[in-house]
């Protein structure tokens, strides 16, 4: 299966969604959102391996993943944050992020369960969620909430 990197922004709709960016990474909402503030966060340029990132890019990916765990810590106050990097069916070099909760969260006037707590994150929870309005008020609370940098 070949993918692009445009193929990839609209399968994420990054333009839509995007919360920030770094120099060499961008942080959106997770279309199918799992949790409260689920994302992804995916390399700017393409590329099918983790290992192929460069310096730079790892660097950076720290300083992004920073961004991305004080953000969600000021919006949504998570008990963990889990990362995970499957590259199964979207090649593309990328991260989903998973905010995790021991209890319901309400938000945009829904109750938002991590169906999977304490274990493994539920990926298919809370499908019916992929609905623009409620994506979008995730999307700018996040905003709303990002350090000055």
């Amino acid at each position: 299966m070949t993918q692009t990197l445009e193929e990839f922004r609209e399968r994420f709709r990054l333009d839509d969604l995007e919360v920030a960016r770094t120099e060499h990474w961008v942080w959106s909402v997770r279309p199918a959102p799992a949790t409260l503030g689920a994302g992804v966060l995916s390399l700017a340029r393409f590329a099918t391996r983790f290992g192929e990132i460069t310096t730079e890019e790892g660097a950076d990916l720290a300083r992004a993943v920073r961004l991305v765990e004080a953000t969600l810590d000021r919006a949504f106050a998570p008990a963990k944050i889990n990362y995970l990097m499957l590259m199964m069916v979207d090649r593309h070099v990328h991260q989903h992020v998973l905010p995790r909760y021991p209890e319901s969260r309400r938000f945009a006037g829904l109750e938002w369960e991590d169906e999977g707590w304490p274990g493994l994150p539920s990926l298919s929870g809370h499908h019916d969620r992929a609905g623009s309005p409620v994506l979008l008020a995730v999307r700018d609370t996040l905003r709303q909430a990002l350090p000055a940098r």
